[in-house]
């Protein structure tokens, strides 16, 4: 039979896990299987929230532009179908970030959005 040889491909294997384990407590750093579990539930983790980062952020635009308009008297929901029917296609972290930074210019938006929907009615 013949020897097995594996021990170059098992030891960088090895060095991967206990790379990706750096920084982690007790032995979720330097037991191999731990650290396998520890490393591969942290991907796992990454993965599932680059997706959630994402939704997380259209929740964060859409609570600030929603607050912008109410100050101006105007829910999202009806501001935003005003700007669809007034042809403004402007995504909402432009919107967010113009009412965080420029509320005059958010302001006129409004204003446009709120003549679109008196002309609608």
């Amino acid at each position: 039979m013949p020897r097995a040889k594996g021990a170059v491909p098992r030891n960088q294997r090895k060095k991967k896990v206990f790379k990706a384990a750096k920084g982690y407590f007790g032995g979720r750093k330097n037991l191999y299987r731990t650290a396998k579990d520890a490393v591969e539930k942290g991907w796992e983790h990454a993965y599932r929230d680059r997706k959630k980062k994402k939704r997380n952020f259209r929740r964060l635009w859409i609570a600030r532009i929603n607050a912008a308009t109410r100050e101006h008297d105007l829910s999202y929901s009806r501001f935003m179908n005003g700007l669809t029917k007034a042809g403004v296609e402007m995504d909402r972290k432009a919107l967010a970030d113009l009412a965080v930074r420029s509320p005059e210019a958010f302001g006129a938006l409004v204003s446009r959005a709120k003549e679109e929907l008196a002309k609608a009615s």
